[in-house]
């Protein structure tokens, strides 16, 4: 095994939390500070294991199953959205709902019902069972295709729509999205681009900054949870650049072996995993032999979303 004394880190830049993301903890934080635990959460709130067990340890309960929320409770949906029946439950349950759906999110579902009402068949580009696209495409089922990939493309009876659309997960890697909507393209000619892009600006910024650093490097370490789609994708893209790429909860999951004859280590994060990992991440490699780290800038973000009109009005009337 090759010291790995003198080895360089490069800290990719944005990397970690979205505007999305801050928002969602943001919500049940504020609900638990002022209603107390517990507080329910439909689904994890984000996909990152650290967020979700320390929001648990103060009092979210998180579930997928309504029918174990008290009626009256405070019910927070998660960033990621949920189908109209979701909806139609909790309001039947008399669950007072707050919404921390991200806003791009939100975008997405507004679109489907705007296309449908000018008559298109729609194209959904997502991963199959992802929270995210069961709850996008609950919002028109009987008129949305799922495409997961090439094969799907090819598999996918022709709509009997003479206007077709794509619409795609907000988290997927850019690359293998185009390839999937150019796939569509040669099968069908009359297929529309909607006129902006759905992968969400956080998704697209860490994408473009790990395709910086990526190929500065040897090793290429993602910060997030197996359950975040835009933390696997951005393995993925340092993958397809040829660079050895290891996607890990923290620092506790580095190993010698990992970062064997490399004299570079890029470092960046998906956009539900704290800074505080990133941190961590940091020190264990300066204790594995690490003496310089360089943070490589791409982009500045400076993306904001308010809270919940939900949240604020039940504050409001505590």
């Amino acid at each position: 095994m090759a010291d790995p004394f003198g080895i360089r880190v490069l800290l990719a830049r944005p990397r970690g939390f979205c505007a999305g993301v801050d928002r969602a903890i943001a919500v049940v934080e504020q609900a638990l500070g002022h209603f107390g635990p517990p507080v329910y959460v439909r689904h994890e709130i984000v996909h990152n294991e650290f967020v979700v067990a320390r929001l648990r340890e103060a009092g979210a309960i998180f579930t997928d199953d309504l029918s174990i929320v008290p009626e009256g409770s405070v019910l927070i949906f998660s960033a990621h959205g949920v189908a109209p029946s979701v909806r139609e439950e909790a309001s039947a349950r008399k669950l007072r709902v707050v919404d921390a759906t991200c806003p791009l999110v939100t975008k997405i579902h507004l679109e489907v019902h705007k296309y449908i009402g000018r008559g298109y068949g729609i194209f959904y580009i997502g991963h199959h069972g992802h929270v995210e696209t069961v709850g996008t495409i609950g919002e028109a089922p009987e008129r949305m295709h799922l495409i997961t990939s090439i094969s799907d493309v090819l598999a996918v009876p022709d709509p009997p729509e003479e206007k077709l659309i794509y619409l795609t997960q907000t988290t997927l890697s850019i690359d293998e999205t185009h390839a999937i909507v150019e796939a569509l393209r040669r099968r069908f000619p009359r297929l529309e681009d909607p006129p902006t892009d759905d992968i969400c600006y956080a998704t697209q910024n860490r994408q473009d900054a790990i395709k910086v650093i990526a190929p500065r490097s040897q090793v290429v370490l993602v910060i997030g949870s197996q359950t975040s789609s835009n933390t696997r994708s951005l393995r993925n893209v340092a993958e397809a650049l040829g660079t050895r790429a290891y996607l890990i909860g923290g620092p506790d999951d580095i190993t010698r072996e990992m970062i064997a004859g490399a004299s570079t280590i890029g470092v960046t994060s998906g956009a539900s995993a704290p800074e505080v990992m990133v941190r961590g991440v940091v020190d264990r490699l300066h204790s594995m032999g690490a003496d310089g780290v360089e943070e490589v800038n791409v982009r500045d973000e400076s993306v904001s979303f308010v809270l919940p009109r939900e949240l604020t009005s039940l504050l409001a009337n505590r």
